[in-house]
């Protein structure tokens, strides 16, 4: 039963906006913000990080689920960022690359782990955008971001992606970035796939998580932010979901 990715179409087709929290196992020092999300209503909980060197990812994920019942969805940097008592696992293929690890060789690895786990497992093309700056992301998978000035290549890599069966279409510009996605870039992805739209990295405030869903995004993603500050969790969570009352014109 796919029932997180069910319940992301049920939104997406009733035009409910979605947050997703992130939260990384080597930065997550106190529950200030796991505790600010579930008093926030966060759709979705995604862990993981592009590298773990202090934290215990079994450790963060039996804290959350003792939390809350917030659906808990892997965002593995690595393939061994697998736990089988979270939800689901967003099957990462680093579609705006060409490094073939991180397109079919780390999941060759990781596929007979995830066989033998109830993890719901979501494919999902992932594509790095220019943030601003040089994210963890872009260094530890040895990949060059898209440049957030060429649209036309960030759509034809996510019809790609979408052609290829990919059931989300995930842009990031990474945790620490200056700046989020290009407004223009996310409304023409959206307007050229059928599947849902994630889009995450550089919204750091309420007005900046609006504009992001008003251009397309079904699904936003914050992070950073919320290591220093958690209580704009609820402040995000009501801009996002304020946005689903407002239909989007992608033909604007």
């Amino acid at each position: 039963m796919q029932k997180i990715y069910q319940s992301i179409l049920e939104r997406v087709k009733k035009r409910q906006r979605s947050l997703a929290l992130l939260i990384d196992p080597d930065k997550f020092k106190s529950s200030a913000a796991l505790e600010n999300a579930v008093r926030s209503d966060v759709d979705y909980i995604f862990v993981g990080g592009s590298l773990l060197s202090t934290g215990s990812l079994q450790q963060c994920v039996e804290i959350i689920k003792k939390a809350t019942s917030t659906p808990l969805i892997l965002f593995p940097g690595s393939t061994d960022q697998i736990d089988p008592h979270a939800d689901g696992i967003l099957f990462l293929s680093l579609i705006s690359g060409r490094n073939p690890d991180n397109l079919i060789g780390k999941h060759v690895v990781s596929a007979p782990i995830l066989k033998k786990t109830s993890l719901e497992i979501i494919p999902t093309g992932y594509m790095l955008i220019e943030g601003g700056n040089t994210t963890s992301v872009a260094y530890m998978s040895n990949t060059l971001p898209i440049p957030n000035n060429k649209t036309d290549i960030a759509v034809c890599t996510a019809m790609a992606g979408e052609m290829l069966g990919l059931k989300l279409i995930y842009m990031d510009t990474g945790s620490g970035a200056l700046n989020h996605v290009p407004l223009s870039m996310i409304k023409n992805v959206k307007k050229n796939i059928d599947v849902p739209l994630i889009v995450g990295g550089g919204i750091k405030t309420p007005e900046q998580a609006y504009t992001v869903c008003n251009a397309g995004a079904d699904i936003i993603v914050i992070g950073t932010v919320t290591e220093q500050t958690p209580e704009i969790i609820g402040e995000i969570a009501s801009a996002v979901h304020q946005n689903s009352s407002h239909t989007i014109d992608l033909n604007e």
